[in-house]
Parts: structure tokens; C-alpha cells; sequence
């Protein structure tokens, strides 16, 4: 981007500073850093499925300050692939019944639940009680009272929580925000944010309201949602929301797609969409003066962003993945809040249960 380079680059370093967020390590684990304070964090993956397999058991390889430490899986035949891919011992290998034991286990710092929606909270809960911090894929859970009990516990604990809105570290999504609250094109007015794809598979536990806890708002339109409050700094005031239904031997007990509004206090307005009907993941910000967005706006890699008055957006693809769990890590070592905090899972995971309730009456929902 040629316009307003210098700002830019200091926007997102200072940004990537300020990522760096909470708090302390403590026991076994405090002791072994004292003797060795090179030494990464240990991560043990919660749930081996396609997106640790994929994503995230690949970005820890290319991480700084992390490393892959151990593995929570039902499957025994998952813990023999990878134990022998990533020479976890055996020691480090658990399933859901016995995790508490890693409180004994000096090797495993913090664990990442990357689990169906509805069981975040058992694997995040029994995580801190064994002095781990948490790290947990989005969206929190399913329910804003199993995400109070994850905030509990890990503060019990004294140990931090955290969930894993990669996008908050991308460079294309931080300067998005760097020109709404800066103002480089005025006060913004609108935002149009999206995200749909269609999951082939009718069996997947996302098509399971009981496991997911909704259908394609919560598994994708929080993007949508996350986009209009991380552009904005602000929280909605109220939200208006309609869903439809054209397969219903597909989507028995969840929308196949929903549209929202949501409003702000200084007047903008965010019209979302979400959908396992269709394809698209971009958003477009309005102000005063021009508009800027980004086409697509929500992908693990090849992110593009654009700006109306030419000017042109260049920053590297990175690996959000390893971006997250880096700034996790940073959190912790240095004592310091997470900007993505279990409060800031909450804050979603309430709204989320607005926009069903407008849906379902028809009717405005006030914020408080």
C-alpha cells in the first residue's frame, strides 16, 4: 500500500505489540522456565480432527514460541498417527477421561480445545484444573452460562483463557481497522460482512444442533459478527435477524442460512449474512469519503484487501494459526491480559443468542 505507508507499518507493528497479552505461569511449569527461559511452551491439541490435522498441529511447526507437546484423543489409532508424525511420548498422551493427570506433567503449558462446540467447555474446564492455560477454537460454546463456568474456572486456577479469532491478527484485518478508527475515509457509515460455504457431509456434527449449537451463524457468520465489532470498536445496541430454510430433510434443527443487523451507537449499521447454502466470505466497510473491505476476507491464507481510492493493500500471508498461539504464548511469558480473552468468546456467544431470539420473534432485541 503506497498511501500512508509509514502509519501503516507502525499501526501494525504497535498492534502486533499490543496482541501481546496474559498471565503467569505457575508450578511445575514456572520452575521449568526458570532453569531454561529459551524453552517453548508446550501445547497439547484437544480433538484430532480435521482442523488440528490440517491447520493448526502444521502452524505450531512454524511457530516461535510454542511447540507440540502432547494430545487429548478418544481414538487410539489417531494417537499412534500421531505419535509416530510428531514423536509425542507417551507420557504426554492422554483421552478425555484422564486429563486431570496432566496436572503432574511439567512438559504441557497450555492446551488448545479445538473440540465439537458443546464439549468446549468439559475439555477447557478440566484443562485449568490441572493448572494448564486454554486456548479455545471459536466459538466458545454453545451457551453463555458454559462460558461463564470456562471464565471460572481458568481464573481458579489463575491460569489464562483464550479463543482463537485468528482473524484479529491478520495484517489485511488490522489494517481494516486502522482505517475505520483512524478515520482515513471519514466516519464509517455501513459494513456488509459475510461468510458461507456448503459442508457436503449431512452426518458432521456442525449439522448437529446438540453438538453445535446452531448452524451456520455460529459456525462461520461469528466472523461476520466479529468483523462489525473489531472494525467498529464498538458493541451493538441492538439487532434485527431473519433465517430461511429451503432443505429441511438437510437441516433438520438448524438455519441453513440467516441474515442480521446490527447497530451501533455512533450510528453504523452492519448488515451480515451466513449460509451452508452458498459461497462467499468477504465484507465491505462505507464511510463518509470511500469504502475499503476485504475479497476474501476469512481464509486460513490468500486474504485480499482493497481500498476505493486505489491505493493498494500489500501485506505478507501469514500463518494466523501460528500468529495466535505465538501471541498466547507471549500472554503468558509476560503476564499480560489476551486481547481475545474468554470475555471477548462471551461477548459473542451473547450476541449470538440475541440474533436466534430476534429470529425466532420477529422482533428488535435491545443490548444492554
Amino acid at each position: 500500500m503506497k498511501h500512508n505507508l509509514s502509519n501503516r507499518r507502525q499501526f501494525i507493528k504497535t498492534a502486533a505489540v499490543a496482541a501481546v497479552g496474559a498471565p503467569f505461569l505457575g508450578g511445575l511449569a514456572a520452575k521449568a522456565l526458570a532453569t531454561d527461559p529459551a524453552r517453548k511452551l508446550g501445547f497439547a491439541l484437544v480433538g484430532l480432527g480435521s482442523l488440528n490435522t490440517t491447520q493448526i498441529a502444521p502452524a505450531i511447526q512454524h511457530t516461535t514460541n510454542c511447540r507440540l507437546a502432547g494430545i487429548v484423543t478418544g481414538t487410539p489409532a489417531k494417537a499412534e498417527r500421531w505419535k509416530k508424525q510428531y514423536n509425542v511420548p507417551d507420557a504426554n498422551i492422554y483421552n478425555y477421561d484422564n486429563m486431570e493427570k496432566m496436572a503432574d506433567n511439567p512438559d504441557i503449558d497450555v492446551v488448545y480445545v479445538v473440540t465439537p462446540n458443546a464439549l468446549h467447555a468439559e475439555s477447557a474446564i478440566k484443562a485449568a484444573r490441572a493448572g494448564k492455560h486454554v486456548l479455545c477454537e471459536k466459538p466458545m460454546e454453545v451457551s453463555p452460562e458454559k462460558c461463564q463456568a470456562m471464565i471460572d474456572a481458568c481464573k481458579k486456577a489463575g491460569r489464562l483463557l483464550a479463543i482463537g479469532y485468528r482473524c484479529q491478527f491478520e495484517p489485511f484485518h488490522l489494517e481494516c481497522k486502522r482505517l475505520a478508527q483512524e478515520k482515513v475515509f471519514g466516519a464509517v457509515k455501513t459494513i456488509e460482512a459475510g461468510f458461507a460455504w456448503t459442508p457436503g457431509d449431512p452426518t458432521q456434527w456442525r449439522l448437529n444442533r446438540a453438538l453445535s449449537g446452531g448452524g451456520p451463524l455460529v459456525d462461520v457468520g461469528i466472523y461476520a459478527l466479529q468483523t462489525a465489532r473489531f472494525v467498529t470498536g464498538e458493541e451493538p445496541v441492538s439487532l434485527a435477524a431473519t433465517t430461511t430454510n429451503t432443505n429441511p430433510d438437510k437441516f433438520k434443527d438448524i438455519e441453513e442460512s440467516i441474515t442480521f443487523q446490527l447497530k451501533f451507537p455512533s450510528g453504523v449499521v452492519a448488515n451480515c449474512s451466513s449460509s451452508y447454502a452458498a459461497n462467499f466470505n468477504k465484507f465491505t466497510v462505507t464511510a463518509e469519503k470511500g469504502s475499503f473491505g476485504m475479497n476474501p476476507a476469512y481464509n486460513y491464507g490468500g486474504n485480499r484487501g482493497s481500498r476505493s481510492d486505489g491505493q493498494e493493500m500489500r501485506f505478507p500471508n501469514i500463518n494466523q494459526f501460528a500468529a495466535e498461539m505465538d501471541d498466547f504464548a507471549q500472554c503468558i511469558l509476560n503476564n499480560k491480559p489476551s486481547k481475545v480473552s474468554g470475555e471477548e468468546g462471551l461477548r459473542d456467544v451473547k450476541i449470538i443468542a440475541a440474533i436466534y431470539e430476534a429470529a425466532k420473534t420477529g422482533k428488535e432485541v435491545k443490548l444492554g
